[in-house]
């Protein structure tokens, strides 16, 4: 009997057939989609998606976000072609959790993929320890960690199953500076190469959401040291 169920994603029959039998040699039970269309259709059954950014019809891109919008929480992993900062961000703000070029490595893919069941099993299990948790309050930032819901001055703060995670670990830091490796560990769980930007880049992504409405600014730089989180100012 296979492990983990991943659905791997790619309209490259060669890619394909390399992902199905390298994740399976790993000992992963594997299903394969050649296309958005057909991966938005059996998304819901995996355990981790493996998913290829550029696509015919409907992108990577897009079927990430379209996960998201849903609300699924399966980890992503985006693979593509391309090496450019603009396009890891585009993969990250879209909600993946991960981002590899090609061409990779498959031990490397099936350790970030473990790295990304880990997590994201600690984090349901979290989830469930939170239910009637008391809510984090840091000045207007209310948080309920149990039902993964933010206010901020008494307005809905609508963020992503990563942006909260983040937010979070800020919020019950608060006035402590947090470094970035400090950050990666506590929200990704593990400090890849490919993730050396994605707290910056996460950072940007709240910020915007928390000074969207005009609110003075609570998320702030420590240069050459980290981030921290403060409560309004009178």
């Amino acid at each position: 009997m296979g492990g983990h169920l991943i659905l791997v994603v790619d309209d490259d029959p060669a890619i394909l057939r390399v992902l199905r039998r390298g994740l399976t040699l790993e000992g992963f039970t594997v299903e394969a989609a050649g296309g958005g269309r057909a991966a938005l259709e059996v998304a819901g059954n995996a355990d981790a998606i493996v998913l290829d950014v550029s696509m015919p019809a409907i992108s990577g891109i897009d079927v990430c976000r379209s996960l998201r919008q849903s609300g699924s929480e399966v980890p992503i992993l985006m693979l593509s072609a391309l090496d450019e900062v603009a396009d890891r961000v585009a993969g990250l703000s879209a909600g993946a959790d991960d981002y590899m070029v090609k061409p990779f490595d498959l031990t490397e893919l099936a350790l970030r993929l473990r790295a990304l069941l880990r997590r994201s099993s600690a984090t349901t299990g979290a989830a469930a320890d939170a239910a009637g948790e008391a809510a984090v309050r840091v000045g207007d930032l209310v948080l309920d960690p149990g039902g993964r819901n933010a206010v901020l001055a008494g307005r809905p703060l609508p963020l992503t199953r990563r942006e909260f995670d983040l937010l979070e670990v800020l919020a019950r830091n608060a006035g402590i500076v947090l470094s970035r490796e400090v950050l990666l560990d506590r929200v990704w769980g593990y400090d890849f190469a490919v993730t050396h930007n994605a707290v910056e880049t996460f950072i940007g992504y709240l910020r915007r959401k928390l000074e969207a409405s005009g609110e003075p600014r609570i998320l702030e730089t420590v240069r050459g040291v980290g981030y921290v989180l403060r409560g309004r100012r009178s």
